[in-house]
């Protein structure tokens, strides 16, 4: 972190492009249809090894071509995960949060590049084949806020829990490990229900891993809860709680709860308590924010999410993770658009923002400015 420099092939609209990123502030501008949010999809790619947009990874590749290839130089600074600093550690004299993760000339550079075929995502760090995608999040930690980000309070608990475990994940090395056990375990419980077979010997192995995830998803929504509401007041957005639902009721323990419903389970061919069945409710005057706030706020609130756990990881790491901005001033108002803005700027971190209007961002200046136009990206 940052990413210094982007290459791309064959990506959706662009046959080509390359582009060198400013550390701060890059704007991208366009008109709609030529490939503006297309960029950001290949740093998004770069950071997760998969889209913002799609989950069919045939839709990206440029039609008639076998395959696309986005490639890029993250700056590799020396602030590993689960380096803990104070809240206000990061913050200057006005309290804007403000970046220690400043990259030199001399910084060291990693080369990464993911490879999409159809039905398939390949990825590479240094020429090496990575072992898991989630190597691609460490070196390069990326959110964004775009057209959808209202789903995150509108939809069911999926793209929430995907949320908190993306913090959970940078903060607690072996989060994924023991998510990756026990989803091994959730599924052979699961044959076993459906197959008429003993779920038992998969239960302790599953309570085990499962509470530990849990103990590690309260801790952070704990250490999170003041971010966010530091975040919805600066946004400007419905004051909303946070509340960690963690799949099983909590009158009992995880195995207790397994037991008492295992014969339910059995009906179903399912396991329904868990830490799979996670939740991070959303309420706006005790009632769930997505039925009392409107389709705009809801984006304000979607937004909110974002750049909170972007503040907690900056907190935590002392690395201001990376902020794409698709065409914010299309989909919020003004007032929101502008408070967005700032508080993106404040973070002190990288940031990349399409506009097809770019003089509604004057909230944050840019360092860098590109211009897409049908096959091409020039910097101006």
């Amino acid at each position: 972190m940052p990413l210094s420099e982007l290459r791309l092939q064959d990506l959706r609209c662009l046959p080509a492009a390359e582009l060198q990123l400013h550390p701060r502030i890059n704007l991208i501008t366009g008109e709609n249809g030529t490939g503006k949010t297309t960029l950001l999809e290949a740093v998004y790619l770069l950071g997760r090894g998969r889209s913002f947009r799609t989950r069919q990874v045939a839709q990206l590749i440029r039609q008639g071509q076998p395959s696309c290839w986005v490639a890029g130089r993250v700056a590799a600074l020396a602030v590993g995960a689960g380096t803990s600093l104070p809240i206000d550690s990061l913050t200057d004299a006005s309290g804007a949060l403000v970046s220690t993760s400043t990259a030199t000339s001399t910084t060291p550079q990693r080369r990464v590049d993911v490879t999409c075929d159809p039905g398939e995502v390949r990825a590479r760090i240094d020429g090496q084949a990575v072992q898991s995608l989630a190597e691609l999040s460490h070196l390069l930690p990326v959110q964004v806020i775009d057209p959808g980000i209202h789903r995150l309070v509108e939809e069911g608990p999926a793209l929430r829990r995907r949320w908190l475990d993306w913090a959970v994940f940078h903060v607690e090395p072996g989060f994924m490990l023991q998510w990756q056990g026990y989803m091994r375990a959730l599924r052979q419980r699961n044959a076993a229900l459906r197959s008429g077979g003993n779920p038992l010997p998969w239960e302790t192995e599953l309570v085990r891993l499962g509470e530990a995830l849990t103990r590690a998803r309260e801790t952070v929504m704990s250490e999170l809860r003041p971010v966010w509401d530091g975040t919805v007041a600066d946004l400007g957005a419905a004051t909303t709680t946070l509340q960690l639902s963690r799949g099983w009721s909590r009158d009992e323990t995880l195995a207790e709860a397994l037991m008492r419903h295992r014969e339910r389970d059995r009906e179903r061919g399912l396991t329904g308590q868990g830490p799979h069945r996670c939740d991070v409710v959303l309420r706006v005057d005790g009632r769930p924010a997505r039925e009392v706030v409107s389709r705009g706020q809801q984006k304000v609130l979607g937004a909110a999410m974002a750049l909170a756990v972007m503040r907690y990881l900056a907190a935590r790491r002392g690395t201001v993770p990376m902020l794409l901005l698709d065409d914010p001033a299309a989909e919020l108002d003004a007032t929101h658009t502008q408070a967005l803005l700032r508080l993106a700027g404040a973070l002190g971190g990288q940031c990349v923002v399409t506009a097809l209007h770019p003089e509604m961002l004057a909230a944050a200046p840019a360092d860098r400015v590109f211009h897409v136009e049908r096959g091409g990206v020039k910097q101006l």
